[in-house]
């Protein structure tokens, strides 16, 4: 039985893909093109690995035909696919409606072709899906597993971020929607892996580029900050690494005490400034070459300036030590010097 994840081309899921791999399931990837999937059977050179093509996942009927043809070989679907948009001024039409869309297109081809044998759905949500911008940057509150963002679809069009945000929250709620609406014709759990800000390095070298996915390259836009430099954002970002993202989502298709339960995946604060500290404690070869900013500027260490967020019982749950700050970012540092010839 297989494995099927969707978006499988994403910075998260290739490192669900290699982790799925390395345990030797059989997965179905689904990508949006056939370039796609070429590089990424290239890239994993694995016999277990096969790829579909959903060239667009808003579609109502997107992976119909993915489900059709290979829905009685699928025990497991992992949904790490999200629509994107590079800019937009309508974000009901380019960002909420897609979200929402494109959840239900996947569960409703499971409930047509493969209710039978499903027996796991995770669903890659996250971190903005429990709270707000602005309640994140209260520090008199705080938020867990539990929480939920107090958007509703009118008043998170506001921004392009708000919007974002809260296309995390309706498309998650549309997953236990359905659960509890087909809970006598389905047979599958349910998990949300719900991550903060992810870093750490890609799966393979290969895909280091000149951009990065967006978390990336906010570290990868402060290792390139000229000498002088000090004008940038200090937003403080919870943080986790991308690796332990995709654990917790193959941890999950067997693990008994994650069913039915929200994933928060984090493992500190830090800011833009904490990434230049580090990058300068950890490489000298940046030293007198790129920025340093004001190092006491970090957050490190120092009372939160933000929500609190608590995910005790996700790590008590998941039972593995989640990997520092030092390592989500020197890990995607490392890779990016050594393909730029630094070290």
């Amino acid at each position: 039985m297989s494995v099927f994840v969707s978006g499988a081309n994403g910075f998260i899921a290739q490192h669900i893909l290699a982790q799925l791999l390395a345990k030797d399931y059989n997965v179905i990837a689904a990508v949006r093109s056939q370039e796609k999937a070429d590089g990424l059977l290239k890239n994993f050179d694995n016999p277990n690995l096969q790829c579909v093509i959903v060239p667009d996942i808003t579609k109502l009927e997107a992976f119909d035909d993915a489900f059709k043809n290979n829905g009685s070989k699928i025990k497991y679907v992992i949904h790490a696919a999200s629509p994107v948009t590079d800019h937009t001024d309508n974000f009901e039409r380019d960002i909420l409606i897609p979200a929402v869309n494109g959840t239900k297109a996947i569960l409703n081809s499971i409930k047509k072709y493969a209710s039978k044998n499903v027996e796991r759905f995770i669903q890659t949500s996250s971190l903005a899906a429990l709270t707000t911008v602005q309640d994140y940057a209260n520090p008199k509150l705080s938020f867990n597993e539990k929480s939920w963002s107090t958007y509703t679809w009118e008043s998170c069009q506001g921004s392009m971020f708000d919007a974002y945000s809260g296309s995390k929250k309706f498309a998650e709620q549309e997953v236990w929607k359905f659960a509890e609406e087909n809970r006598d014709t389905i047979k599958f759990s349910i998990t949300t892996v719900n991550p903060a800000f992810v870093f750490g390095p890609q799966v393979f070298d290969n895909e280091v580029k000149s951009k990065l996915n967006v978390t990336c390259q906010i570290v990868n836009d402060m290792i390139h900050l000229p000498i002088g430099a000090t004008d940038f954002s200090l937003n403080p970002l919870y943080c986790v690494h991308v690796e332990d993202v995709a654990k917790a989502h193959v941890q999950a298709l067997d693990d008994p005490t994650l069913v039915g339960k929200r994933l928060l995946m984090s493992n500190g604060l830090a800011n833009r400034q904490d990434m230049l500290n580090i990058a300068h404690d950890d490489f000298p070869i940046l030293n007198g070459n790129v920025a340093v900013g004001t190092p006491s500027n970090g957050f490190i260490g120092k009372p939160l300036p933000v929500a609190t967020l608590d995910n005790t019982d996700t790590k008590q749950l998941l039972g593995f030590q989640f990997k520092s700050l030092n390592d989500m970012f020197d890990d995607l540092i490392r890779q990016v010097l050594k393909h730029e010839g630094k070290i």
